[in-house]
């Protein structure tokens, strides 16, 4: 744990002495009114206006025995400085490497107390004694107590005495609900003897403080392996204020995606450590720290109200290491390289860029012999080590970031090892019967798609319809056999043919596909496309692909209706069962045998087994008037 150099505060001779605990728990609340927390390399000091009694603060620092006061000058250069908000409340801010810091693995207990100073009386005199509320004890009765006296020799030979004392001593306080004021009272009676007359003299004071209440919001954190949840007790201006969440206000859209809950005297916040709003700070080999920063600002002045820095750390894996030979590893953008881009990052071989990258993570994926990576033998390991970095010149001489900018550089190491004996038992039992698939039967599904271009990749869907096409525009049909693996089923588009409504067995209708070949009586005759495997077709003899021009019915040069509907009749065959005579394939005809339909005949459907055809339709398609 680290303890944090003493800080001296004077309120016109009044003293708090205040030592500050490790940061276990952020913006940590006080009753007594001081506090102490952490943000980043920063501790701050905050003092309610009870403290300072209206008074105004000046700061010590205390090294060694040496009290230090630190003007402003000395704060610039020893990393210190002091603010106040407009009710009076004072933040003292202290840099982690300061001057006077003393960072030591030892706490000491917090001390509290309040001063009040005495007076200002020639050389002659001297304090004997005081009465409090509860009686008369001497100066050395006074510090037995904890009631420390104080004397201090000014330069015109005068003294000046100041009398320290504890928060808990016997201060009445006394509270106005209705006007919102505080006052402390101390009744005190000072006994002093004047010198060498040895004359005494009492002196009778009642020191008191009035101070309007002004009760601000509390803000407290916590967080889990994935989330900072943080939560706001609303003070005296209720939930009138504005929220900033990291660099920006809380929206409504912001509010719904941080899960954001108000009950009238509470609020609530759950935010992903990735969230956009907060930063990295460190990244280590088994986690990130992530940092969101909240603050409570007043609505007509942007007066600070209150505000958290929430720091956790959250687990990730910065490297991975494979049994297959290659590595992964994540870089990320931290608070200290805010102009870094992760896309720019690369391994020690620059050609070797992320695989993945947006604006706050690089991940990278590569084998252990390529990419500069090196090897290295010890013991009964093997390393792999690599490192990802932002060089100033990449591979084509353009720079990707200024040298004055910090350097990022971040090892990646794996280690495997070189010898390595396993064992392994099985034992084989005999089967006393073979294994036989039983027969079943199902049902086979056929879809009809039109695509969007010749390349078969992009489809209409059922919201595209109606189509819009010009008139002799290729349309191109793709029929599938759905949910099927096997490769001994083929699909036959068998009879396909256009109508104007959408009833398939309306008229008029024109021939497109005539016992699965093009209707030859057709001046635009139907074009059969092949179909090869890819990563989307993984049984080509699943799939037939065909184009026509888009046309419309016409009677006495008239058109009829500027719409079609494309329908089909598809069969799907056995190609391992030579007695199936309908699996020739698309457009196969024994010789001789002719396959187009003299014009005017009506079409009939083939005497096949009605399990195995599918009647398939495609949604309208309009003629364009453009």
């Amino acid at each position: 744990m680290l303890r944090l150099g003493n800080i001296l505060l004077w309120m016109a001779a009044a003293i708090i002495l205040c030592q500050a605990r490790p940061n276990v728990k952020l913006n940590s609340q006080s009753s007594s009114g001081l506090r102490s927390d952490c943000a980043a390399n920063v501790m701050r000091l905050s003092l309610d206006k009870a403290l300072a009694v209206g008074n105004q603060l000046e700061v010590e620092a205390i090294n060694g025995t040496k009290h230090i006061l630190l003007t402003p000058s000395m704060a610039a250069q020893c990393g210190y400085s002091m603010e106040s908000d407009p009710w009076g409340n004072t933040r003292i801010y202290t840099s982690l490497m300061g001057c006077f810091v003393d960072n030591k693995d030892d706490t000491v207990p917090e001390t509290r107390v309040f001063s009040v100073f005495l007076g200002t009386f020639l050389h002659d005199v001297e304090l004997r004694n005081i009465t409090f509320s509860t009686g008369v004890l001497t100066v050395e009765e006074s510090n037995a107590k904890g009631f420390t006296v104080q004397e201090h020799s000014l330069a015109n030979g005068s003294k000046s005495f100041s009398l320290q004392v504890p928060f808990d001593a016997d201060v009445v306080l006394k509270h106005n609900p209705e006007r919102l004021v505080t006052s402390y009272f101390l009744p005190l009676i000072f006994g002093l003897i004047v010198l060498p007359e040895e004359t005494p003299f009492a002196l009778p004071v009642d020191l008191q403080a009035s101070l309007q209440d002004v009760v601000l919001p509390i803000m407290a954190g916590t967080c889990d392996q994935n989330q900072f949840y943080i939560s706001v007790k609303f003070g005296s201006h209720g939930s009138n204020f504005k929220a900033i969440v990291g660099p920006r206000e809380l929206t409504a859209e912001m509010a719904e995606d941080y899960n954001f809950y108000e009950n009238g005297t509470h609020l609530s916040l759950i935010l992903p450590y990735t969230a956009k709003d907060a930063v990295f700070e460190l990244l280590t080999a088994e986690s990130v720290k992530s940092r969101i920063d909240l603050l409570l600002l007043d609505r007509a002045n942007d007066w600070v109200l209150a505000d958290l820095y929430l720091a956790c750390y959250f687990p990730l894996k910065a490297t991975e290491c494979h049994p297959n030979g290659t590595m992964t590893a994540v870089a990320v953008k931290v608070e200290s390289t805010r102009n870094l881009k992760p896309s720019q990052l690369t391994l020690k071989d620059q050609s070797c860029t992320p695989q993945f990258s947006d604006d706050r993570v690089a991940y990278f994926s590569f084998s252990v012999d390529t990419c500069g990576t090196t090897r290295t033998f010890f013991d009964n390991y093997m390393m792999y080590e690599n490192e990802i970095c932002l060089s100033y010149n990449n591979a084509k001489g353009a720079a990707n970031t200024s040298p004055v900018d910090p350097d990022y550089r971040q090892t990646i190491s794996c280690f495997y090892v070189v010898n390595e004996t396993q064992t392994v038992a099985f034992s084989a039992k005999p089967r006393t019967y073979e294994p036989a698939a039983e027969i079943g039967t199902g049902q086979l599904m056929v879809q009809m798609r039109l695509s969007q271009d010749p390349s078969y990749e992009l489809f209409y869907q059922a919201e595209d319809y109606p189509v819009v096409k010009y008139l002799q525009q290729p349309l191109y049909f793709e029929v599938e056999l759905m949910h099927s693996t096997d490769p001994h089923l083929e699909l036959i588009a068998e009879n396909c043919w256009a109508t104007l409504y959408e009833d398939r067995t309306s008229l008029p209708s024109w021939d497109i596909i005539v016992d699965s070949c093009e209707n030859r009586n057709d001046s635009y005759a139907t074009i059969f496309h092949p179909v090869v495997s890819d990563s989307r077709v993984l049984v080509p003899s699943h799939i037939k692909r065909f184009s026509v021009k888009m046309f419309t019915f016409t009677k006495d040069d008239e058109v009829l209706k500027d719409q079609i509907y494309v329908h089909c009749d598809a069969v799907i065959c056995d190609t391992s069962s030579q007695a199936d005579g309908s699996c020739r394939g698309q457009c196969v005809h024994p010789p001789g045998q002719s396959y187009s339909r003299p014009a005017g005949v009506k079409k009939e459907r083939r005497s096949t087994d009605s399990t195995r055809q599918r009647q398939i339709s495609s949604g309208a398609i309009i003629l364009s008037n453009l």
